[in-house]
């Protein structure tokens, strides 16, 4: 039979192989065709994997025998970041073209055990820097709304491979706004967690204090189903929390949402952003949610913060990539030579720019200047951050200050780093963070997707589905 992909959700499709209206051999086969009639176009996939039909085969003997599970026979991109044991894993980069895992990463144990199927591995910047995905060292994966644009980044084919009906639903990392910024820029929901509520064991490591894995999804609720599949506390990562780590405050019946103005009407925001966050903002008051205007004094320093705090970490977790235990190794008269031809061919520019940056602002003379002072305001971010959380239930603005720039655009580095003002603070003080569409700006007659964020207290991913949900029924109230 032919299956709507476009229309097709992880919660139709557990009806639809439930009720034995189509088996997961079709469902994958069906993704598969598609795969092959748009992914050299859009380059969400770095590969596809030979064992796909297999796997859907054996979803189909367990749903047989009367097992079931959200994601059971479900279709899933993952980023080329996070390990599958026999499977290739390169993290988009030349040093680790050749790499392939020796086991599993946590949340690839929990998705088997749950009988998703993996349909292969995405896209994304080289090492997971950058935004935009163009420092793949495998091509730029574009924009399904505009193939001329970004899809953006560092988990763009992620992003793209569902907004393109490529896979049911995704998992990407975020270090600074990479499953969000995309997941803004192509018109479907990304959502970072709590720090420590998905376990970082397999994830090739960025930022340690900053990384999360996160589902990726066409609607809130899919999201959710992920997400419950993959979170929990973790023996093999110490950072992982309980659901009693972080006390919760008594839900509401309505919702108290704070705005940071100063940072949304601020320089660099588009004007369509604006506006349509504007918007947003007037639909929850219509239904009686409570806009509170909140400052946040130390938000302005976050951007400043991160790419200080980010580099330092990726400069430290690389270290260990140097050309002699695992991956590409260049040829040289002495070990110093093979580390520094190895790294300097391996790596792209921009994550050489950003081990420089690191290294320099950990070496003697400058650590307390640079990184210990990063260090302090990333704490008074935190207070911050938890005396507005006792005054508003959740805090929102735009995900994205612009919609998705042109390929090339933006060769300026710091002009790219601008993509994350809005969502860099969610990783620095460790809260989470959806991002869920919003609608649409107009540009040379073509529909770019905005988006809109919002932020809930640690551990209360619980408000952030609910809200996001809530937005969804007023947008489609709305169409």
């Amino acid at each position: 039979m032919k299956i709507n992909l476009k229309e097709l959700t992880i919660q139709k499709a557990r009806k639809a192989l439930d009720g034995k209206v189509f088996s997961a051999v079709e469902l994958v086969q069906t993704y598969l065709d598609e795969i092959k009639n748009k992914n050299k176009e859009l380059n969400a996939y770095l590969e596809v994997f030979d064992d796909v039909l297999e796997q859907a085969r054996v979803a189909d003997e367990k749903i047989a025998k009367g097992e079931t599970h959200p994601l059971l026979g479900i279709p899933l991109a993952i980023k080329d970041n996070i390990l599958i044991e026999g499977k290739k894993v390169s993290s988009a980069s030349n040093i680790l073209g050749t790499y392939v895992a020796s086991y599993d990463a946590t949340v690839i144990s929990k998705l088997k055990k749950a009988g998703a199927v993996f349909l292969g591995r995405t896209n994304m910047d080289d090492s997971a820097m950058g935004g935009s995905t163009e420092n793949s060292a495998y091509g730029v994966t574009k924009n399904p709304h505009d193939i001329s644009r970004v899809a953006g980044g560092s988990s763009g084919g992620s992003i793209a491979a569902v907004a393109a009906n490529l896979a049911l639903g995704a998992l990407g990392s975020d270090t600074g706004g990479s499953v969000r910024e995309p997941a803004a820029f192509c018109g479907i929901v990304g959502m970072k967690p709590t720090y420590g509520r998905v376990s970082r064991h397999g994830l090739m490591a960025l930022g340690s204090s900053l990384d999360c894995i996160g589902p990726v999804a066409k609607n809130v609720e899919d999201t959710n189903i992920i997400y419950q599949a993959i979170h929990g506390a973790d023996v093999l990562d110490s950072t992982t929390i309980t659901d009693t780590t972080y006390e919760k405050s008594s839900s509401k019946k309505e919702l108290t949402i704070g705005v940071p103005w100063d940072l949304v009407n601020g320089d660099g925001v588009d004007k369509d952003v604006k506006e349509n966050f504007k918007q947003s903002t007037e639909k929850f008051k219509s239904l009686g949610f409570e806009i509170k205007d909140i400052s946040l004094k130390n938000l302005d320093m976050a951007l400043a913060v991160y790419y200080i705090i980010m580099p330092a970490e990726a400069s430290t977790n690389l270290s260990r990539i140097d050309g002699m235990r695992y991956g590409y190794s260049a040829k040289g008269d002495n070990l110093w030579e093979v580390y520094k031809k190895s790294r300097g061919k391996g790596f792209g520019k921009e994550v050489r720019r950003r081990i420089l940056i690191g290294t320099y602002v950990l070496s003697a003379g400058y650590y307390d200047a640079y990184y210990g002072k990063a260090q302090m305001i990333r704490a008074m971010l935190k207070k911050e951050f938890t005396s507005a959380f006792k005054d508003v239930d959740i805090i929102s603005t735009p995900t994205a200050p612009f919609v998705a720039w042109k390929i090339g655009e933006k060769s300026d580095p710091l002009s790219m780093y601008l993509a994350d003002i809005f969502t860099i603070t969610a990783n620095i003080v460790g809260v989470p963070a959806i991002s869920v569409p919003s609608g649409f700006s107009e540009i040379e007659g073509k529909k770019l997707p905005l988006g809109i964020q919002f932020m809930a207290p640690h551990g209360r991913e619980d408000l952030l589905f609910d809200i996001g949900k809530e937005f969804e029924s007023l947008e489609t109230e709305n169409l």
